[in-house]
């Protein structure tokens, strides 16, 4: 009898804490398909201060090898629109055949989301031996709290910050470094001046001693010579 109470118990409570983390972060993933330079729009309802991570790829339909393929000259045009507010446009970004957007909705209410592909050549955009057309975007939408959001980002910002204080250390070091190179070129240069004021005295004495020895002599020999002449 307690096993059959126990095991509905756990089951509600595990539904429950299902269904309160879906209210925290939503995420949708799709693909649609689109033909020439037709926009592609959607209808997202969102509450207030809701922060939207839009992650997409667009590729091009290649008929060479019959599938998809990504195209570098591919460019997406996005634009959101806020349906309550007069089509009030929040977001207008253009970018490459993969990226990112994001914003935040000012209220609450219907949002329409749109993507315009582009190309240089208009004869890319024909859907050739695509049954569906001729390019397929992938779209991943976050849709949440700013704080359950951004929690997947906390890797990357912390690498980042490690980076950060690793250069700051190396600066500290290469400081470090100068500053004992300077030392040791003052104590250099204190030794170098110690070292000629030295050699300077030691010249000067040696000229002294030079000098007193020379008047010796010659007054020796001045007397020696004064001396002779006499005898």
């Amino acid at each position: 009898m307690e096993t059959s109470h126990f095991r509905p118990s756990l089951l509600v409570q595990s539904l429950l804490f299902l269904c309160f983390f879906s209210l925290l972060t939503r995420i949708n993933a799709l693909y649609f398909y689109m033909d020439s330079v037709t926009p592609k729009c959607f209808y997202e309802e969102l509450p207030k201060d809701t922060l939207v991570v839009g992650n997409y790829k667009a590729e091009q339909y290649d008929a060479s090898i019959n599938g998809y393929s990504t195209n570098p000259d591919l460019k997406i045009f996005i634009t959101v629109e806020e349906v309550f507010d007069n089509y009030h446009r929040v977001v207008s970004q253009r970018g490459s055949s993969g990226g990112r957007f994001t914003f935040s909705a000012a209220d609450s209410g219907d949002h329409k989301i749109c993507f315009t592909p582009s190309h240089a050549t208009t004869g890319g955009w024909l859907s050739g031996g695509s049954p569906v057309g001729g390019i397929k975007l992938t779209l991943d939408l976050a849709i949440g709290e700013t704080s359950a959001i951004e929690s997947t980002d906390k890797g990357k910002i912390n690498d980042i910050v490690q980076k950060v204080k690793d250069l700051n250390g190396r600066l500290q070091d290469i400081r470090r470094e100068q500053v004992f190179q300077r030392e040791r070129e003052a104590e250099f240069r204190d030794q170098s001046e110690t070292t000629n004021a030295r050699v300077v005295r030691w010249t000067l004495v040696q000229l002294v001693v030079l000098g007193v020895t020379c008047a010796w002599q010659l007054s020796h020999l001045r007397a020696f010579f004064i001396k002779q002449k006499l005898t």
